[in-house]
């Protein structure tokens, strides 16, 4: 049988490396990437089939790196996941002192790129009944200082996937916040914070939206864990199809 592959972005470190680690063992076949060749490298050598895996380093902002990627897919896709995400400044600036620039760029790896994946790859996904998966933030939906841009992006991006499951109801289109983990990107947002999941403590919800016939919709990782947790909203209220639910 032909084993169901997987696009990974920023799949080099944290909650991608997790969640690709997984898939592997499972022996799904990858196509995975990062912005430091070498750490990603390290990364698919340690990984349990290494020979299922095609890692592609580069930056997802990239117009030619996205084509990279694309190519590297065959002909059906399973599951897309847009990781990748760019923090911006640290320490993380009040509005108004967030340049532009900075704003820009945050934008176009954490908004922009995701939706330029999928419309790369969208004939393989579509073949595949596939998954889309873009990994969200409570920033999205929750007003803290000095996180307005990134939050602007990924509340951005909870709306290109809403749209996305409309206009392509044979896919399914999940937004995910998976809360607070000991990432490289967190210590760097809050040098302080302790105790902290690691980012395989989040993989098993994800396999729960992946393996499962959950809507389309926004829904939180703590939400997803344990067989009799409730499905919520980041809102509080109910996870309704993406079509109908309002981001809080």
């Amino acid at each position: 049988m032909t084993p169901s592959t997987a696009l990974v972005t920023g799949a080099s470190r944290g909650l991608g490396a997790a969640l690709a680690e997984a898939l592997n063992r499972r022996g799904w076949r990858l196509v995975v990437d990062g912005r430091d060749p070498d750490r990603l490298a390290a990364g698919v050598a340690a990984l349990p089939r290494p020979d299922l895996v095609t890692a592609v380093a580069g930056d997802v902002a990239d117009p030619a790196h996205r084509a990279a990627l694309a190519a590297a897919v065959p002909g059906r896709l399973d599951l897309l996941v847009n990781n990748a995400s760019e923090l911006g400044p640290t320490p993380l600036p009040r509005l108004a002192e967030l340049p532009p620039t900075a704003l820009e760029r945050v934008l176009a790896v954490n908004t922009v790129a995701p939706l330029a994946l999928v419309q790369a790859v969208l004939p393989a996904l579509e073949r595949a009944r596939g998954v889309v998966l873009d990994v969200s933030s409570d920033a999205a939906v929750e007003a803290y200082e000095g996180w307005g841009g990134y939050g602007a992006s990924k509340a951005a991006l909870d709306r290109l996937s809403a749209v996305l499951a409309v206009e392509h109801p044979g896919l399914r289109v999940y937004a995910v916040d998976p809360g607070d983990m000991a990432t490289d990107m967190h210590r760097a947002a809050d040098p302080g914070a302790t105790g902290l999941p690691e980012p395989a403590a989040v993989v098993p919800a994800l396999l729960r939206l992946i393996d499962g016939d959950l809507p389309s919709g926004r829904y939180r990782v703590a939400s997803l864990q344990g067989p009799a947790a409730s499905l919520r909203a980041a809102g509080g209220s109910e996870v309704l199809p993406l079509a109908a639910e309002a981001v809080r």
